[in-house]
């Protein structure tokens, strides 16, 4: 049975339905639908998981089709705030996978991390189950590059989990490669939650530097990764995030005014 969604109306941003929660919010609807048994979905889109969605069908039903989705970038929670509907602020995976780790660990619902560089994942557990005691940690895995071409190793993993039978499961594959991949996992573990959270498992590990906490509250975290990472996220923030960024900012504060007006 798929969990409830929230009884708060979704906001429309960038052609993308957000839940307009808080992340005790989510961590509380989480540990609610486990306590049912019910399983489901998290999707934290940033401006780059917007754009995919807004010229890719296929990618915009996975993310309408997660029980949650949350506001995981600035620019998202600002548009918002343009638009007369905002939504109470950011909820990124990173953040998630820590409290959701300590939820984990407080009702013993066991987890299993898949995604990252090899060694990460296992880095990862480590410290989660040193950070929250308790916490049981079924597996860790980082799947090889480009496995999910391969049929073989696809049924591998799929084997590994439904055997470990996890209720928390976190994906750190990026977008939308760890979203495809749950969307096939999902049948064979009805009861578990599934959280896409990109490089999350990476900053956990301490093999990944995150922005200090005023980047991230001035909106600011790509700036630091962008630094970090040139090469791989340049074309990307650059060429093909900030245009989409500037474009949804503008139509928000255009359909505001015209409100206004009205």
């Amino acid at each position: 049975m798929p969990a409830t969604r929230s009884p708060a109306r979704r906001v429309t941003l960038g052609g993308v339905p957000i839940d307009p929660v808080t992340e005790a919010e989510v961590v509380e609807r989480v540990v609610e639908a486990l306590r049912r048994g019910d399983g489901g979905h998290i999707v934290t889109p940033n401006v780059d998981i917007c754009r995919l969605a807004a010229r890719d069908d296929a990618v915009r039903r996975i993310v309408t089709g997660a029980e949650i989705v949350v506001a995981d970038g600035m620019p998202l929670v600002w548009a918002s705030k343009l638009s007369g509907t905002p939504v109470p602020g950011r909820v990124t995976g990173a953040d998630l996978i820590w409290s959701l780790s300590a939820a984990a660990a407080r009702h013993g619902h066991p987890v299993y991390l898949v995604g990252g560089p090899p060694g990460v994942p296992e880095r990862a557990a480590r410290v989660l189950a040193d950070r929250f005691p308790g916490l049981r940690v079924l597996g860790a895995v980082a799947p090889p590059y480009g496995f999910e071409g391969c049929a073989g190793e696809v049924a591998r993993i799929r084997a590994e989990l439904v055997a470990a039978g996890p209720r928390v499961v976190f994906v750190g594959l990026g977008f939308p490669r760890q979203d495809r991949l749950i969307t096939m996992l999902r049948a064979e573990l009805p009861d578990a939650w599934f959280l896409g959270c990109g490089a999350a498992l990476g900053f956990a590990a301490g093999a990944v530097r995150r922005a200090p906490r005023w980047m991230r509250r001035a909106g600011l975290e790509w700036l630091f990764r962008l630094c970090c990472e040139p090469v791989r996220l340049a074309r990307r923030y650059l060429v093909d995030d900030l245009p989409f960024a500037g474009l949804l900012l503008a139509r928000c504060l255009l359909r505001r005014v015209v409100r206004g007006r009205g």
